[in-house]
């Protein structure tokens, strides 16, 4: 079954070819002869299909927050902007990387194809880029040797089960959370080349590459930075327009 965007794809070369198709025998007819539904549908349609092609391969896609792995940052039922163009720009369907642009830093949060399944779309905290050497013990990150700072705010939402911390990541102050009774899976492990290690910002609630392993760079989507909506059985206004730290 397609995707959206294999669909996307699709569509924009068929309009584009019913567009192509009336232009040139536009040139062979009178100017008053009668036009098929379907060919005034697809060239009225192509420039808006194309349009969103553009945008949301190259520019800004939007995503919907299915679970709370990465609270408090992001919860379930916030919709998100991803800018794709500061990762670089990729060919969509087939990812082919045509103009590098930057790198991924250490805290950005970041949508990726999933590795075991890329027709899943996860998001993370990116926590380590190639080379760097992690360590994750009494639930605090160590990066080449160097305790990340973090600090004490108190229970998540009342719940004592929880410790509410912030932690600073690649120089910005970013908030996550602790489970206290959770085992915290300590581990020591050095990033591979072309590859990003990733962790929720709710440590002891979710899944990512302390599982299943490193994120390959040609499967980041792109930087999140923005919640436009959030509706999780209603609205919450109170995290609609926030940027994402």
């Amino acid at each position: 079954m397609l995707d959206f965007e294999q669909l996307l794809v699709l569509l924009t070369l068929v309009s584009g070819g019913v567009w192509v198709f009336d232009r040139f025998r536009r040139r062979r007819r009178s100017p008053d002869a009668a036009v098929s539904w379907w060919v005034d549908l697809g060239r009225s349609l192509f420039p808006v299909i194309l349009a969103v092609l553009v945008i949301r391969s190259f520019i800004i896609e939007p995503f919907r927050i299915p679970s709370g792995s990465m609270l408090p940052t992001l919860a379930a039922g916030d919709f998100i902007l991803v800018d794709k163009f500061s990762y670089g720009l990729r060919l969509p369907v087939i990812h082919q990387l045509i103009v590098p642009v930057g790198d991924p830093s250490r805290g950005d949060v970041t949508v990726f194809r999933y590795p075991e399944d890329p027709a899943q779309d996860y998001i993370k905290r990116i926590v380590g880029v190639p080379g760097d050497t992690l360590t994750y013990r009494d639930k605090r990150l160590i990066i080449n040797g160097e305790p990340l700072e973090i600090e004490r705010l108190g229970e998540w939402s009342g719940d004592d089960a929880f410790n509410l911390l912030r932690e600073r990541l690649g120089g910005d102050w970013h908030e996550m959370m602790v489970h206290q009774s959770r085992d915290d899976r300590q581990f020591t492990f050095t990033v591979p080349e072309d590859e990003y290690f990733v962790m929720g910002d709710n440590r002891d609630r979710s899944s990512d590459s302390r599982f299943w392993g490193t994120v390959p760079r040609d499967h980041l989507v792109g930087r999140a930075f923005f919640i436009w909506l959030s509706w999780n059985g209603g609205p919450n206004w109170s995290r609609m327009a926030d940027v994402i730290e």
